[in-house]
């Protein structure tokens, strides 16, 4: 056979991989070689630092452990560290938490006040020596010797809360405080603590221990609405901190600890009790003797008495969270914190507000088994009117309407009512109320009982629980129930609800949570031909000097339009049958367009009201805070009746808006009253009185012309008797309200009678 003889250019790259193969093979060795050399050298050299025997594992071998844990523990403190450090990103940290905040009601009258008295800030060697010694002796003895954390301190306290069973000693030094007022929330969680700990040792590298100590008494809350001790001295003793004495400082002292439970104005025997423990501090840590705190032992402080004075802590809370949160958007180089709030609370709404639900608990709450209850009441734009966050500020700062996340039970309804019509079905649609399971779960109505076919009317009204339910298959069609769900949920977003709303087959009948107050403003989606609202409490922000920042008709969010204005009018239509005809009677307006839903959940853990009119929209809540159940409380018991009261009060004196899908309103019918006088009862049942006659645009204007008029006339000049006015009297001007100070003072109850501009 001939030989094959391959191409020349094969050749080549033959000769050219076994090249390279070559020179790998030589570069691995080389390199294997090298480092086996080097290690050899490497080993030759640390052989002259050869420790044996006992040397070896007395120093050599713990040496090396602990280095080897100290760089893994090192590298771990760094991941837990960043965190903490991710706070202080912000170059204004000093100034983020301080702001001094005056707020007004809608009226432009003072209501209190929140953050840091920046104007009266005090030098920290203007504070009474004694009032130092008492809040180093009682949270923080090693102060000035420790790096932010005392562990000493900490390691004392350990075994102290050991021994006693219970936390009677903290743990925290005064720096840990500090970073916590200025960076972290009150949660208690090792995170947290984790993070208090870094963030202590990073102020401490930053500022001096009396920068530290200064910060950390300006800005400690300390009960009643006030931060820092010159503002508690102020509230507590009307007097400056300068001017303590030892028995007061004791007090404030005390206060840094726990300042709800110890405040002198809700518990001075408790606040006694506690100065008195301060005082046994400051002679166990050698800062004075017993002969020195003997006075301030028998002659005790005194709390001025402020149980008369009625500001709407809740609310002030709550609108100077929405201030801290307003400033951060405003620009980066505006460096004022000192600011003049308008708030659009209305002060005689929210009188009215605290006054029925404090009266409807003490009467009827031991028979209800009610502890708690909360409500908003919000104008037609998001402006909150009036907050009532718990019975009693006092005894809890928690805010139940803003932060307790509750079922709100078949209140939750007309959102997948409204979502039903948004798919093609109508007020008059039949569905059948009957048995219906998802899985295992089958609901079942109040009575136990089903009622066959019914319209979506009948249905809202008697508050059935099957046909929602129905309802949420419908909507999924073919996709199945969770595709239903899916859409009423997002319904509900576009109202405006911000709770998670997890998907649950229980979700169309209110089993998941939501707060009070996004559920009020909800609500205003349907009197406000079907455009959603923000909630929000701040109308107008100004400078201290009086300078305009912000504006919430100018800058605020614009509202947007949900669903269509013939379905918000249709689920008005259908909700007015529940106030009139069906389970929330009890809220029925003389006179007064109104609609709503009421809400009651599983066990009568949660009992709520939400309506709303052509003027407001409210929500009520009943319950408790450890979700024991109540003694068979509905949302047409206490809820819809506290609703009543409220909204009353907060139409005097209004204009009264049509509602669209229902009308004007009409009066009560007083069949009860004559039925009872005409058995011979001696009393009738009261009927509540409906808002009074009030003027029309026209006759404001006519009144104004003449209160021009009047001024007119009076500064014309005129011989009489009497040529200075009256003590007291006030002056008008042409720029005054439709109702001015001259009418008011003519007529005492003018100013609850006077139409008020919604």
């Amino acid at each position: 056979m001939r030989e094959i003889i391959p191409p020349e250019w094969k050749t080549r790259i033959r000769h050219a991989m076994l090249d390279v193969d070559a020179r790998i093979d030589s570069t691995l060795f080389s390199s294997a070689k090298g480092a086996r050399e080097l290690y050899e050298r490497f080993s030759t050299f640390m052989d002259r630092f050869y420790v044996g025997g006992w040397k070896r594992w007395v120093f050599v071998e713990p040496f090396s452990e602990a280095a080897t844990l100290g760089l893994g523990g090192l590298i771990v403190l760094l991941a837990l560290a960043i965190p903490a450090f991710r706070e202080t990103a912000d170059e204004d940290w000093l100034k983020k938490s301080d702001l001094a905040v005056s707020f007004l009601d809608r009226y432009g009258n003072p209501i209190g006040s929140r953050g840091i008295k920046h104007n009266d800030s005090i030098p920290l060697e203007d504070f009474p020596d004694n009032l130092i010694k008492a809040t180093l002796a009682t949270e923080d003895r090693r102060f000035y010797d420790h790096f932010g954390i005392d562990i000493a301190g900490t390691a004392r306290a350990l075994v102290t809360n050991a021994q006693a069973g219970g936390v009677r000693q903290g743990g925290s030094s005064i720096t840990q405080q500090l970073a916590k007022n200025l960076f972290l929330s009150n949660e208690r969680t090792i995170e947290r603590k984790v993070n208090e700990a870094f963030l202590a040792i990073w102020l401490e590298t930053r500022l001096t221990k009396n920068e530290i100590l200064k910060l950390y008494l300006d800005r400690a809350y300390m009960g009643g609405g006030t931060f820092g001790a010159d503002g508690a001295a102020h509230f507590y003793f009307n007097k400056s901190v300068r001017d303590v004495n030892l028995a007061e400082a004791a007090m404030l002292a005390g206060l840094f600890k726990a300042p709800t439970k110890f405040a002198p104005h809700i518990n001075l025997p408790a606040a006694r009790a506690r100065a008195n423990v301060v005082l046994d501090n400051l002679v166990d840590a050698g800062f004075m003797t017993e002969g020195q705190v003997f006075g301030a032992r028998r002659n005790p402080a005194f709390a001025v008495d402020r149980r008369d004075e009625n500001s709407p802590n809740y609310y002030l809370d709550y609108a100077f969270d929405e201030m801290r949160k307003l400033v951060d958007t405003f620009p980066k180089s505006y460096t004022e914190r000192v600011f003049v709030v308008r708030t659009a609370i209305d002060m005689n709404v929210q009188k009215a507000a605290e006054d029925a639900i404090e009266n409807q608990l003490r009467q009827f709450g031991r028979d209800y088994h009610a502890t708690q209850a909360a409500t908003v009441v919000a104008d037609l734009d998001g402006g909150i009117r009036a907050m009532v966050g718990g019975r009693d500020y006092g005894a809890s700062q928690f805010n139940r309407a803003t932060d307790a996340y509750r079922q709100p039970g078949s209140s939750f309804k007309p959102y997948v009512y409204t979502t039903a019509l948004l798919n093609g079905f109508t007020p008059k649609s039949i569905v059948v109320d009957g048995p219906v399971c998802i899985g295992n779960w089958c609901p079942q109505n109040y009575g136990h009982s089903y009622s066959g076919a019914v319209t979506l009317t009948q249905a809202i009204t008697r508050s059935i629980n099957v046909v929602p339910v129905k309802l949420s298959i419908a909507l999924g069609g073919k996709e199945g129930p969770k595709a239903g769900r899916a859409k009423i949920v997002e319904v509900a977003r576009r109202f405006g609800i911000k709770a998670p709303l997890p998907d649950t087959p229980s979700l169309p009948i209110g089993s998941d949570e939501v707060t009070v107050l996004e559920h009020a403003v909800a609500y205003a989606t349907f009197p406000n031909k079907g455009k959603s609202v923000t909630p929000h409490s701040v109308l107008e922000v100004r400078t201290g000097q009086g300078d305009l920042v912000w504006r919430w008709d100018r800058d605020g969010p614009k509202p947007r339009q949900a669903i269509p204005p013939n379905i918000a009018a249709d689920m008005a239509g259908m909700m007015s049958h529940v106030v009139s005809e069906g389970t929330a009677r009890r809220a029925a307006l003389d006179g007064i367009p109104t609609a709503g839903k009421t809400g009651t959940t599983n066990a009568y853990r949660d009992a709520w009201f939400v309506g709303y009119t052509g003027n407001f929209t409210c929500a009520i809540w009943y319950g408790n805070d450890d979700y024991s159940p109540t003694n068979r409380m509905t949302g047409g018991s206490l809820p819809a009746q506290t609703w009543h009261d409220i909204m009353t009060a907060a139409h005097q004196g209004v204009e009264i808006r049509e509602l669209a899908g229902v009308g004007m309103g009409e009066k009560l019918p007083q069949t009860a009253q004559a039925a009872m006088a005409a058995a011979g009862k001696e009393k009738a049942l009261e009927i509540k009185p409906g808002p009074p006659p009030v003027l029309t645009r026209r006759g404001a204007d006519i009144l104004v012309r003449v209160e021009k008029l009047l001024d007119d006339a009076a500064k014309t000049p005129i011989k009489t008797t009497m040529d200075e006015p009256p003590k007291g009297a006030k002056s008008t001007s042409s720029s005054a309200v439709p109702f001015s100070d001259s009418f008011a003072a003519a007529t005492p109850d003018s100013a609850a009678s006077a139409p008020r501009k919604n």
